[in-house]
């Protein structure tokens, strides 16, 4: 089924929904990962992302993403300049991913205090995105949910005791996805859900003795 927002694409500053309002929403989501604007972020370009990507503002959206501007937000336009200002160490480079991945397509790396997080995401066309890519995990992140992503150890249980904290706090699970690169390590979830959790939520599972790493990554699209 083809949207009206599809057609018109989103509202948003610049010429691009795929170079600016897409970038942008990638460097939102990347933010989360650390909680907060990063100190230092590595983007690295790939395809027309890397070919194109300043002439139409991916380089301004993308640091305007990762100080929390919205897609809209007049401030995208010095973005660049504004980052200076606002703590952000940034590097561009240009490089060449997987065959198979999407031509608006950027990997980015963040680092805030004692946090680090790689991030892989593409740019789809009026400004959906999609996350296939979080520290080494396979993911699927679209940022038209709130997102709880987590990396846990593998024991029995795990699943059904978070679930039961989403449910004590009211909050509904629209999907969830469980990656694991091997039985018995670490185990990479991706929980969208209906409602915006508080930090009361992520704080309780953060407690569970099993949780190495706990996030929220905020609803950007949709």
């Amino acid at each position: 089924m083809v949207s009206l927002l599809d057609i018109i694409g989103p509202v948003m500053v610049g010429p691009s929904s795929s170079h600016t309002a897409g970038a942008c929403r990638l460097g939102l989501l990347a933010r989360c990962l650390v909680g907060g604007t990063p100190e230092r972020a590595r983007i690295e370009l790939h395809g027309s992302f890397a070919r194109t990507g300043e002439g139409h503002g991916t380089d301004k959206a993308i640091a305007g993403g990762l100080m929390g501007f919205r897609p809209d937000d007049e401030r995208l336009r010095d973005a660049l300049d504004i980052a200076q200002g606002d703590g952000l160490d940034y590097v561009f480079e240009k490089t060449t991913l997987a065959d198979d991945a999407h031509p608006n397509t950027a990997r980015i790396t963040v680092e805030r205090g004692d946090r680090h997080a790689i991030m892989v995401g593409s740019s789809l066309g009026a400004g959906r995105i999609l996350v296939t890519e979080i520290n080494g995990y396979a993911v699927e992140v679209s940022g038209t949910y709130h997102t709880i992503v987590l990396i846990a150890e593998d024991v029995k249980g795990s699943v059904a005791a978070i679930a039961t904290i989403l449910a004590e706090h009211g909050i509904n699970i629209a999907n969830l996805r469980l990656t694991r690169k091997e039985r018995g390590g670490d185990a990479f979830m991706v929980i969208e859900v209906d409602d915006m959790p508080g930090e009361a939520v992520r704080d309780e599972i953060r407690t569970l003795p099993w949780v190495r790493w706990a996030f929220r990554l905020d609803k950007v699209s949709g």
